[in-house]
């Protein structure tokens, strides 16, 4: 027997924000303020488009990014103050509009593609995983809304979020996707996205 006909997007996007003006101190020695604005809201922007149809949600306290989202006609959530909370607040935006699937994706994409195929799971009982370029974060997240799944953001969050998985019985789904997994954190990786002659700003 067939199972019920879905309408409609089964899944929707998580992008939390924490400011454009403040954001990536790392990278003070190479961007001003306003450069590094204007690249983290470029990077935000890629990510916005690579969700396609999907709902959208973003999640921020900052008001210049809480603009800037305005502006764009995205919904808005207040930033609880960490990023697994603000996970945490995507997947419940997500519950509460009768989505079955979260896709986390960090802001800071320059290269980033279709957020899709991070979709296509659905209610199915797997995490979907894209480890940065470095094998140690977690670019993006998709996870089945109703597994309770606990974020665990930071340093080496690509394992514990398998090892999260893991301890719900959930399968892991690891998606090598090098437009995805390229974030931007330290200098070598502005060298890099320099090099590679991407259309972001600066």
């Amino acid at each position: 027997m067939n199972g019920p006909v879905v309408n409609g997007p089964v899944a929707g996007v998580v992008v939390p924000i924490r400011a454009f003006s403040a954001g990536k101190a790392r990278l003070a020695p190479d961007l001003d303020d306003s450069d590094r604005a204007d690249l983290v809201r470029t990077m935000a922007e890629r990510v916005v488009e690579a969700a396609g149809t999907l709902p959208l949600v973003v999640v921020s306290g900052a008001p210049e990014v809480r603009d800037w989202a305005a502006r764009l006609g995205l919904t808005v959530l207040d930033d609880p103050g960490s990023l697994d909370a603000a996970a945490a607040a995507g997947v419940a935006w997500c519950a509460a509009r009768s989505l079955r699937r979260a896709v986390i994706a960090h802001a800071d994409l320059p290269l980033a593609g279709s957020l899709a195929p991070l979709a296509r799971d659905a209610a199915r009982p797997i995490v979907a995983l894209v480890p940065c370029h470095r094998d140690d974060g977690t670019t993006v997240l998709s996870v089945p809304v109703e597994a309770g799944f606990r974020f665990r953001y930071g340093r080496g969050s690509f394992r514990r979020h398998g090892f999260e998985a893991r301890r719900l019985g959930l399968g892991v789904r690891v998606v090598r996707d090098p437009t995805l997994a390229f974030d931007i954190d330290l200098r070598s990786d502005l060298e890099q996205l320099r090099a590679a002659s991407v259309p972001a700003r600066p």
